[in-house]
Order: C-alpha cells, then structure tokens, then sequence
C-alpha cells in the first residue's frame, strides 16, 4: 500500500482533491472520498463539478441507487461501494485498519496545519508497517513537491 501525505497549506482540501480525482480517473482508478464532516463533503462535490473546467469527474454520494458505478463516491465512511482501491481521507483523519484504509492499493491523507502532529503519528506509526511506502508532499509556490 502507499500512503500520499498532502501537507495542506495554501489549498483546501476541495481545491486538491479535483487534482487527485482527476489523476486517479486517468489511471483507470476509482476514488472513495471520505470525510467526517458533511458540509466538506459538500464543498468537494461542488469542486468537482467547477474546479476543472476542462475535466468531468462524474462523482455521487455514498447512500445512492447507484454507488457501485461512481468513479467517485463521497462518503462518511471507508466503504468502497464502488469497487475503489484509491481512498482519499480529505478530512485529515487515519483510519486504522478495523475501519479499512489499509484494504486500498493508494491511500491519500490531506491534512491541514492544524493537523501536523497526528499526520506525524500516522507517519511513524505507518512506517512500522510491512509493505507500506510513505510519500509527504507540500505546496511550495503552488506547485506540490514530494520531501520533508
């Protein structure tokens, strides 16, 4: 499995996660978009709508009729009803393994200052784990550049 961290500094996490979505989409990916917090979840629907004028991220909320063929599904929980093996925790939050973060080929955490301290928990805790690659990127003059 490989772990992304996003060190969120200039960008929300709904101005980032079109970028993923549409990268993952390119791989022939599906993405699971999990967040806590609904109003977030909202945010980032609306950003895949609008913040690629050039992209259509088809995407759905987790609950639907049709979560299995959502390329992207947004939900409150780790539950990939659409068949993702790319999960995205946009609200900074590690999901241990009882809830199924580590069930993903890619995981992507996005977290943002306030968060630091529990992304280097996640970081040293992850790195005692066999078969986990950890990546951490940061924004640097708006480009996102991989190393400490």
């Amino acid at each position: 499995m490989r772990v992304d961290f996003y060190q969120l500094s200039r960008d929300p996490a709904e101005g980032v996660l079109p970028l993923i979505a549409r990268n993952t989409l390119g791989a022939g990916a599906r993405l699971l978009v999990v967040s806590q917090d609904e109003a977030q979840l909202g945010r980032i629907g609306e950003a895949l709508w609008t913040r690629l004028p050039d992209s259509f991220l088809a995407h759905g909320r987790a609950g639907g009729a049709h979560d299995s063929r959502q390329p992207i599904l947004l939900s409150d929980t780790v539950n990939p009803a659409n068949g993702a093996r790319f999960l995205a925790l946009a609200d900074g939050l590690w999901r241990d393994a009882a809830e199924g973060a580590e069930d993903f080929e890619r995981v992507f955490l996005l977290f943002p200052p306030d968060r630091i301290h529990s992304a280097r928990d996640c970081w040293r805790m992850l790195g005692q784990r066999e078969g986990v690659d950890r990546r951490y990127w940061r924004q640097e003059g708006g480009k996102w550049r991989e190393g400490p």
